[in-house]
């Protein structure tokens, strides 16, 4: 969890493409280009789900997207799978 957000605060695609699971990548995996994370709060972690707030900021003001997260491990590696949102500041 804390790679793939690291990749998506730096910018790192490939990365965030290659920890996604290919049954759920999208083919495209770029963020919006005015929204700029600010910060990771990993809230629990259990067998293969992690719930996370991460943070960041648009034009439009901070915002918060908090998810819990199910990943799968295939090959050795976590692989982001889907995750189910459980609230947002701005609806």
């Amino acid at each position: 969890m804390r790679s793939r957000y690291s990749a998506y605060a730096l910018g790192e695609f490939d990365h965030v493409f290659r920890t996604w699971h290919p049954r759920t990548r999208p083919d495209d995996v770029t963020p919006s280009p005015v929204l700029t994370w600010t910060q990771l709060e990993v809230l629990a972690a259990e067998g293969d789900t992690v719930e996370f707030r991460a943070h960041f900021h648009t034009p439009a003001g901070d915002d918060v997207m908090h998810e819990l997260s199910r990943f799968e491990r295939r090959a050795g590696r976590w692989l982001y799978v889907d995750g189910d949102q459980l609230r947002s500041t701005h609806d």
